[in-house]
């Protein structure tokens, strides 16, 4: 047997972006979520827009061994990965004063929320430029940028529900970004307000947007099929 490969707290977060093909076993992606739901994980199964891809799973749980068999069992059933990204759900160096139960959101977010349907994901990274390196700013200044960032996000409350991973040394960028909001306009003005914080103009560099509508699987499936 595989012993647990599970963080000390939090969960891990896999999103994963397939193509359809024409060979796609249905009954299986179908099962595959039920089957990952009825076992404590979480799936968030999106209909995507645009080339990048067709279906996005982002799917959270303890045990990285069940992300991984999640994973299996999808490529399995014909779906083709051709993106992913992984990351973990954490508490910022800069919220360790937020009270108990924000923290316990934050590490155990409950996905999908209700009534936002609009969805985009994008990876970003703090930059070490010599002329803009984030790392070599003293803590105080950076937790200061991060409060004002941190306001100008809650501006949206409401509107818009944010989740902020992290992956550093486990993927590509430093974070994951994941978008959830009621409208697609919502997921345009949340991004575009708070790209001129001084953390994020001057600071931040951003990966891929994948950006889609929030549906059960049976929804994506049927639209995929009909193309």
């Amino acid at each position: 047997m595989n012993l647990p490969a599970k963080p000390s707290e939090g969960l891990g977060v896999l999103h994963l972006f397939c193509k359809f093909q024409n060979q796609v076993d249905s009954v299986k992606v179908k099962k595959t979520i039920t089957d990952s739901l009825s076992e404590g994980l979480q799936v968030v199964v999106v209909a995507m827009l645009g080339h990048k891809a067709d279906l996005a799973l982002m799917v959270l749980g303890e045990d990285l061994w069940d992300l991984r068999d999640f994973q299996s069992s999808i490529d399995s059933a014909g779906l083709e990965i051709v993106d992913s990204y992984f990351s973990l759900t954490e508490i910022s160096e800069y919220a360790t004063g937020v009270p108990e139960e924000m923290k316990q959101t934050r590490l155990y977010p409950d996905l999908p929320p209700e009534n936002k349907t609009a969805w985009c994901f994008y990876p970003m990274s703090k930059r070490r430029d010599p002329e803009a390196n984030w790392y070599t700013l003293p803590y105080d200044e950076r937790s200061a940028q991060m409060h004002e960032h941190g306001r100008s996000g809650r501006n949206f409350a409401g509107r818009v529900l944010q989740v902020v991973t992290g992956s550093t040394g486990v993927d590509d960028y430093e974070w994951g970004v994941t978008l959830f909001a009621e409208r697609p306009d919502d997921l345009k003005e949340v991004v575009y307000t708070m790209r001129f914080d001084e953390a994020s103009a001057i600071y931040a560099d951003f990966g891929p947007f994948y950006t889609g509508m929030v549906c059960e699987i049976d929804t994506a499936l049927e639209h995929l099929a009909n193309r």
